[in-house]
């Protein structure tokens, strides 16, 4: 990798962090319509396993899925106007946060279905397969997804069929606000044995190793090699949704959450490529800065915008209202 390639990596990271802040503020201050859950503290897988596609590979989202169509190269301006609700938006604001959908990326959609991208992805390789594309669709889903019983099918189906599918699951410890591993039986990494395909652990919050880690799994997928799963291991800085400590009260030890954001990937990848010399300190607190700026002009962009005439309710439906 070149010192560019590095740099583009933080700055993916810093662009989804932006957002990121920037929908928790608009949440707090009431503006921003629905529940969101931020990908603060993940940013290392989402930009770690999207760095190694092209634009014609497709991915598959979750509710929590800000993160990866930023990092598969969503026009942030429209993600922001389908936060808020403007016809500008990805879905003419009738998504909202968890709906987002952009096939001329390959964004196959986000999803507030826990687990429903598993069974979509599946679906996105063996049409790939048949008609002998050379794409490969990346499958993001959480430890809570783990146990949902379509894991099982998807990966039957992918492994039998030697499916271009990556399951990556970002472990980040939490299913809601109960611990998985207190719900969870061995590693998650390990159900791949069953259907005779590579599963790996990986440190999510280090992006390079998650880049390793699913080059290899697109370039087997790519080759004809099949499916591969990818349990990245993470965590998210804040709760479940903004807005859960209304209900859910204190469910994480402070000393845990102080713990891992002190492995923040930002910094981490910051200081590692300061210390390699491949940028100064001034350079990376830029590049922030100049995201940051991209995130404010998106709102700006975002809060212009029309909202949707009430006729538009009737339109894009699979049938005709009478």
């Amino acid at each position: 990798m070149t010192a560019a390639d590095n740099l583009e990596l933080f700055a993916r990271m810093a662009r989804i962090r932006a957002f990121e802040r920037k929908v928790q503020a608009l949440f707090k201050a009431g503006t921003l319509p629905g529940f969101v859950h931020l990908y603060i503290g993940e940013e290392a897988v989402g930009v770690g396993a999207c760095s190694v596609l092209t634009e014609a590979d497709k991915i598959t989202s979750t509710h929590r899925g800000h993160g990866h169509l930023l990092a598969k190269g969503a026009d942030p301006k429209l993600m922001m106007a389908e936060l808020l609700g403007r016809e500008t938006g990805y879905c003419k604001g009738k998504g909202g946060s968890m709906h987002i959908v952009d096939y001329s990326l390959g964004i196959l959609g986000a999803n507030g279905i826990v687990g429903g991208g598993l069974p979509i992805a599946t679906g996105s390789g063996m049409a790939d397969r048949i008609l002998g594309r050379d794409q490969v669709t990346v499958c993001f889903f959480g430890d809570g997804a783990s146990n949902q019983g379509v894991l099982h099918e998807a990966l039957n189906l992918s492994a039998i069929w030697s499916l271009p599918v990556i399951f990556l699951c970002e472990n980040n410890h939490y299913t809601e606000w109960m611990r998985t591993e207190e719900i969870t039986a061995g590693e998650i990494a390990d159900r791949a044995e069953a259907f005779g395909i590579p599963g790996v652990q990986v440190d999510g919050n280090d992006v390079l190793a998650v880049r390793d880690a699913a080059a290899e799994a697109v370039e087997r997928a790519r080759a004809g090699g099949g499916p591969s799963l990818i349990e990245a291991e993470t965590y998210r800085h804040h709760g479940h949704n903004e807005g859960e400590e209304v209900f859910s009260g204190p469910y994480r030890p402070q000393e845990e959450i102080d713990e891992w954001i002190a492995r923040d990937p930002l910094a981490r990848f910051r200081d590692e490529c300061v210390k390699e010399g491949i940028a100064t300190p001034a350079e990376f607190e830029q590049i922030q800065e100049r995201e940051g700026d991209l995130i404010e002009a998106a709102y700006r962009y975002a809060e212009a915008s029309p909202m949707p005439a009430p006729a538009s309710a009737l339109a894009d439906l699979y049938a005709e209202a009478e």
